[in-house]
């Protein structure tokens, strides 16, 4: 325990703003403390987030802009207001960022999490592989979307590749197309479990995010239990593994033999979707990758070549 203290912040006015007069330092040290207060995970970086939102500055300069007297932007408080309500940061921005993306999002859409930035450098990697062996025009598909973040992703940093990428939910693939349009991937609204049969032996690359949540969790976060699609957290069946099960057949209808699978999964998952390709017989060198948290978040696989005759 220590004496030293920090000194209270500016007195708040009942709907939580900062009153007249206060400057851009004095919004954002209370807003942090109403984030705080309201049990977001980061305020202080939601709340310079929001403040960065409005300003459109960049957050180095607007941390210099909070040393001085620069006014409060107007709407501050009540963006501060809806994030304190557990309203997602990316649904009141309109925007998430991801890798060097920056991707439009909103209801409707699964927000991409940083974990996954760590899913999309192994098909980084992969394709990266393929291009030095020869490979001219690797191609890729994306089971399951969503906003874009990973296919995007590729194909943004490998511009070598031929991405594809499918979607099931109406309003996800309504974000996807505005995502991925720019980026060149060819986008279809339609079911990981049977999509794109026009391409089956010909990709190099499977990647899924799929959803894999079991039918009786509840997500803790309010942010992802009351704002995330259903549609995209639950993956089937009592223990969610109906469709991360659904996109490894996929990819191994897809995939030339010898292609690579990398699938997302949850930490506690891993082992199960190791058993579940192994008892397929049709996947190599299976292995669990860890995410920068050091949790087992991905299970990558190679599709075993058919013994000559």
């Amino acid at each position: 325990m220590t004496s030293e203290h920090t000194p209270a912040g500016p007195a708040q006015t009942p709907n939580g703003a900062t009153p007249d007069g206060a400057t851009l330092g004095d919004a954002v040290r209370a807003a942090v403390q109403i984030l705080a207060e309201a049990g977001v995970p980061s305020p202080r970086v939601d709340a310079e987030l929001l403040a960065e939102h409005l300003l459109g500055v960049g957050l180095g300069r607007l941390r210099a802009m909070m040393l001085g007297d620069a006014p409060v932007p107007e709407g501050y408080a009540e963006l501060v207001a809806e994030r304190a309500r557990r309203i997602p940061l990316q649904h009141i921005t309109g925007v998430a960022h991801f890798r060097y993306l920056q991707l439009a999002v909103g209801p409707g859409v699964f927000i991409p999490r940083p974990e996954t930035e760590s899913v999309v450098q192994l098909v980084i990697d992969r394709l990266e592989q393929l291009v030095a062996s020869g490979v001219r025009r690797p191609r890729v598909v994306d089971l399951g979307t969503g906003s874009g973040a990973i296919a995007g992703s590729v194909a943004h940093e490998m511009p070598e590749a031929e991405v594809h990428a499918v979607e099931f939910s109406e309003f996800a693939h309504a974000w996807a197309a505005k995502n991925l349009q720019p980026l060149g991937v060819s986008l279809i609204r339609g079911d990981l479990r049977d999509a794109l049969p026009e391409l089956n032996g010909t990709v190099d690359v499977v990647v899924s995010n799929p959803p894999y949540i079991p039918a009786e969790a509840i997500p803790n976060e309010p942010e992802v239990a009351l704002h995330d699609p259903p549609e995209a957290l639950y993956g089937g069946g009592t223990d969610g593994m109906e469709l991360p099960t659904a996109a490894a057949a996929s990819a191994a209808r897809l995939l030339v033999p010898g292609g690579y699978f990398v699938m997302e999964h949850a930490e506690v998952q891993a082992a199960w979707i190791v058993s579940m390709l192994s008892r397929t017989g049709r996947w190599t060198n299976i292995s669990t990758h860890l995410d920068l948290n050091g949790k087992e978040r991905a299970t990558s696989a190679v599709l075993a070549v058919p013994p000559t005759e």
